[in-house]
């Protein structure tokens, strides 16, 4: 079961005169995340590296950025993967302080990084939801209401026209058992449509 983080973490570590600011967060696309990634660089233009791990929509990624090939994004990414963590980016700027760590050291210090800024992060499960939409008649609009808060769905939209169109998202797996009860409710009369 996938987890996501409803709030940032963050965490500060001091190893050899070398400091390595961590922060783990929720984000949407890879996209996003090089974005964040950008902000960083941004922020820290004295940072000697600004590495990243990704685990977003079935994709990952990871980067280096000019440390030693596989000493700091990929033991990130592991650290995510270990958690089971989905739609969240790890980041670590690092200010060298002129000791070098070697390879192990490195490994040692994201790591440590990237669990630490999880430490006393909360984890909340990753639920996929599903859009619908549909059409119906006036008079079966309170009947299709009450069985969208029944079966915990979220109304996005209510357009009235000839007919009242509703579009709305719930838990993927609540799906079919609210299709069923509207179809049942509305006796033929209710027409589902393409959500955008």
């Amino acid at each position: 079961m996938p987890f996501t983080l409803p709030h940032p973490g963050h965490a500060e570590l001091d190893i050899k005169k070398s400091r390595f600011i961590a922060c783990v967060e929720a984000v949407s696309s890879r996209a996003a995340a090089l974005q964040r990634v950008a902000e960083l660089k941004a922020a820290h233009p004295g940072a000697a590296h600004v590495c990243w791990a990704l685990l977003a929509g079935g994709h990952s990624a990871a980067n280096d950025d000019g440390e030693p090939s596989g000493t700091a994004g990929r033991p990130m990414l592991d650290v995510l993967r270990h958690q089971q963590l989905e739609g969240v980016l790890a980041t670590v700027v690092r200010y060298y302080g002129g000791v070098k760590l070697g390879a192990g050291g490195l490994v040692r210090a994201y790591t440590d990084a990237v669990a630490q800024a999880l430490l006393h992060c909360e984890r909340q499960e990753q639920v996929a939801m599903l859009t619908l939409a549909c059409s119906l008649p006036y008079a079966l609009e309170g009947s299709a209401r009450r069985l969208l808060q029944k079966h915990d769905a979220t109304l996005l939209a209510v357009q009235h026209a000839a007919n009242v169109s509703l579009q709305f998202s719930l838990p993927l797996l609540a799906a079919d058992a609210l299709r069923h009860s509207l179809n049942e409710a509305c006796h033929g009369q209710l027409v589902w449509q393409e959500a955008p």
